[in-house]
């Protein structure tokens, strides 16, 4: 490099050469932020803000988490959450990773091969995978023993390595053990210690406590839910711009894909719907591979994932710009029920009293005075 710019500065004069200097220089730095595989407030200081694991959630609120669950499993039980898997798109190419929904929750590590344990005398304690140089090379620095105590918070952590010896200790003074059943690994399911409390029909799922533990949402946590809906909704408006000049299902799939990218999202909660036409009835129609026939409605089911939070929004309009009188009186008709059933989500009511509310005949005025026409006419 220096190099480089010894040759470009050659012909430069004397008074243009300090110049550049001095500006090459101020982009220098002896500062060094150490990589644990995933941004920390050192490392991305727009991103994360002092005392933060993940953006918008404090290591506080993390330690917080921990306590409640512990609070709702039984004496002398055990909980084990593994990280999601690397799953392979071929055989040497992986897809983009995605945490397991619960070892991320607990732990705020967004890496793979890890094994978290909780328990009442030990706390949190975190098996971390070890670096090695070749998987350095081709895929970056990873979370080792260092980045669980200093960065996650955890009370003990050891390198995965040490599993085997450490935690068959831990599972023989537990009387239950209750373990994310999605992400288990045979790096402890295979331990004979385990095994001894699934024939003695000790052990549970998880899940039955942490989807109890996540149904109430922090302010932090309802913040981040509320950008990842206003992200998909800018996205969705533009999309809808774009729509008359592209009337294309897979160019609106890119497009409300980019729209949420340029906003902050890592990715989208879902494949996006886009059906045109009759494809609008296919509830999770992915193919996105139709052209948009004049006339026909577009629908939109789409949502975007904002560090670990996801949105998810419906619209239908026409790319055309404008509806034709029966597609604007069945709109107003589904506008008018939405809203309704927005008034009901209220404390005590149950998501399953509102979908039955949707779709009962009597929640459409349209089609309820099309009964009472039918009735009176009969």
């Amino acid at each position: 490099m220096h190099c480089v710019m010894r040759k470009l500065t050659n012909s430069i004069s004397r008074t243009q050469f300090r110049t550049k200097i001095v500006g090459f220089r101020s982009y220098c730095s002896n500062k060094v932020v150490v990589d644990i595989g995933q941004p920390t407030p050192a490392s991305h200081p727009k991103l994360l803000k002092d005392g933060e694991i993940t953006p918008g959630i404090s290591s506080d609120e993390y330690i917080e988490r921990r306590k409640k669950l512990l609070d709702l499993l039984p004496e002398k039980s055990l909980a084990i959450i593994a990280a999601a898997p690397v799953k392979m798109m071929t055989d040497v190419v992986p897809y983009t990773f995605r945490q397991d929904a619960d070892y991320l929750y607990i732990t705020g590590c967004q890496q793979p091969g890890g094994v978290a344990v909780l328990g009442h005398d030990i706390g949190l304690c975190m098996f971390m995978p070890e670096v090695k140089p070749y998987d350095v090379t081709w895929q970056g620095q990873i979370a080792g023993v260092e980045a669980a105590l200093d960065t996650f918070k955890a009370d003990k952590a050891y390198p995965m390595r040490k599993l085997r010896e450490i935690l068959p200790d831990m599972l023989r003074g537990s009387s239950k053990l209750f373990h994310n059943t999605q992400t288990a690994t045979s790096t402890y399911t295979e331990l004979e210690a385990f095994q001894k409390l699934v024939y003695c029909n000790n052990v549970r799922d998880l899940s039955v406590y942490t989807h109890q533990l996540r149904w109430i949402k922090s302010p932090a946590e309802l913040k981040l839910m509320k950008e990842a809906a206003s992200i998909a909704c800018q996205a969705l408006l533009l999309t809808m711009l774009h729509s008359k000049t592209y009337p294309f299902e897979g160019m609106l799939a890119a497009k409300v894909e980019y729209e949420c990218r340029m906003r902050g999202a890592q990715r989208m909660g879902f494949n996006p719907v886009v059906g045109g036409g009759p494809n609008a009835s296919v509830i999770h129609y992915s193919r996105n591979d139709q052209k948009i026939k004049q006339g026909d409605l577009v629908l939109m089911d789409v949502g975007c994932e904002l560090h670990g939070y996801v949105s998810d929004l419906t619209r239908t309009w026409p790319p055309c710009g404008s509806f034709s009188s029966s597609q604007e009186e069945l709109y107003e008709l589904i506008l008018e029920t939405n809203k309704l059933c927005v008034e009901l989500c209220k404390p005590g009511a149950s998501i399953r009293e509102i979908h039955n509310y949707s779709v009962s005949p009597f929640s459409y005025p349209f089609l309820r005075n099309i009964i009472i026409r039918t009735v009176f006419f009969y």
